[in-house]
């Protein structure tokens, strides 16, 4: 997949402020993580899994502190982990949640857990328009020093030359250590090497200092697809395209994740859009638009598009492959040959 799309970063390298959220001790509740990690061990105590959501999407970055209070002392409190807290309760009763981000106003929401069930709860945070004492962009002003040094490193990423740009990052690391711009080209750096992995965990990073910015959800819902974790790569793919609806990378990577999730009919509809936001420069689209038409069964669309591939992109490296499913979908019995 290319990454021409996502590497383009504005020359006004700027970011918001970082606040970071520390876990707390756990009394008389015990937080986890998700729920698979408790499933189990609850035994005959109540569980309380919480979302966090800006607007209807769950709100996977920044990191949010959530506090659980009852009859108005704190019980617990936790930071998320993708949009979401799960707390075990070791009394039941009325309770009050509260929700805190940087950039957020503080949510919220009274509850009650008369008995030991598994609770969900969902708090809504909306964005804190208070002035704050930033770059024009919203974000952290980056030196000069380090700026040049940002645009040197991208220069020779453009150019595939990973050492020159890596070097070039590690030097104005040295200056903004945790700058989003800084972080987010750390990370794409290890997605070209293959780093997966390690692209994750920068770029998960990136996203809670800057949660803004949509290229650095498109990096990390890549990082998450090369690790084959296409549930996880769902929520931030979903954020880039909020922030961002002319994305057409993103959007690309998401309807490759649904297609692999089976989920043929929004595939579909992803694929499309992003086919037109390409502008035909990525024909490989029309494949998987193609594939997603005979998921559903409109075998006829699929033969049009693959032959309107054949048509407009007679030298791809994909005409092969378009050649052999059109012939597929002939000897099958799903078309008529032409």
């Amino acid at each position: 997949m290319p990454l021409a799309n996502i590497l383009r970063l504005s020359k006004q390298v700027s970011c918001c402020t970082l606040l970071w959220c520390a876990v707390a001790g756990v009394s008389p509740a015990v937080a986890q993580e998700r729920p698979s990690d408790i499933g189990g061990l609850r035994g005959n105590r109540a569980e309380l899994s919480i979302t966090i959501k800006e607007g209807s999407s769950q709100l996977i970055g920044p990191m949010v502190t959530v506090k659980l209070y009852s009859l108005g002392s704190l019980v617990t409190q936790m930071t998320t982990s993708k949009g979401r807290v799960v707390f075990i309760l070791n009394r039941l009763g009325d309770f009050t949640i509260t929700a805190d981000a940087t950039g957020y106003r503080t949510a919220q929401k009274e509850i009650s857990v008369p008995v030991a069930v598994e609770a969900e709860e969902e708090l809504v945070l909306q964005r804190d328009s208070a002035p704050q004492a930033l770059g024009s962009a919203g974000r952290p002003l980056l030196a000069p020093k380090a700026k040049e040094l940002l645009d040197k490193a991208f220069d020779a990423l453009n150019e595939n030359k990973l050492d020159q740009a890596e070097k070039h990052v590690s030097e104005a690391g040295k200056l903004a250590p945790n700058h989003p711009d800084v972080l987010y080209l750390q990370g794409v750096i290890l997605l070209r090497r293959g780093q997966a992995e390690q692209a994750q965990a920068v770029l998960e990073k990136t996203t809670q200092i800057d949660p803004q910015n949509s290229r650095a959800f498109t990096a990390l819902g890549m990082a998450f697809m090369n690790e084959n974790k296409y549930d996880s790569a769902t929520a931030p793919l979903q954020q880039s395209i909020q922030l961002d609806p002319s994305n057409g990378e993103a959007r690309w990577m998401l309807a490759r994740v649904l297609y692999r999730q089976e989920k043929y009919d929004t595939c579909l509809r992803e694929a499309q859009q992003a086919l037109s936001q390409s502008h035909g420069s990525q024909p490989e689209i029309e494949l998987l638009i193609a594939q997603s038409q005979t998921a559903v069964g409109k075998f006829e669309d699929s033969a049009e598009t693959l032959r309107t591939f054949l048509r407009t992109h007679p030298g791809d490296k994909g005409a092969a492959t378009a050649r052999r499913w059109l012939e597929r979908l002939i000897a099958d019995g799903k078309i008529r040959k032409q």
